[in-house]
């Protein structure tokens, strides 16, 4: 038997999105998301790079020794 809240109705419709404050998977800036998964900026997609869909280059990670 499932037990919900005096408050809970069920709907039709699905779950929205949350808009949501996120860090920008290519510049690492903080900017409010307008739905889950949105994981690029604005900023960043109005770039040409972005666009034609150059790859971001990455930085050679540092070994220690």
């Amino acid at each position: 038997m499932n037990y919900f809240p005096a408050t809970y109705a069920p709907s039709d419709q699905p779950p929205r999105d949350v808009p949501k404050v996120r860090q920008c998977l290519r510049c690492q800036a903080t900017f409010d998301s307008e739905w889950a998964g949105e994981r690029i900026c604005s900023r960043c997609k109005s770039t040409a790079a972005w666009r034609m869909g150059v790859p971001q280059q990455t930085r050679p990670v540092s070994r220690r020794r």
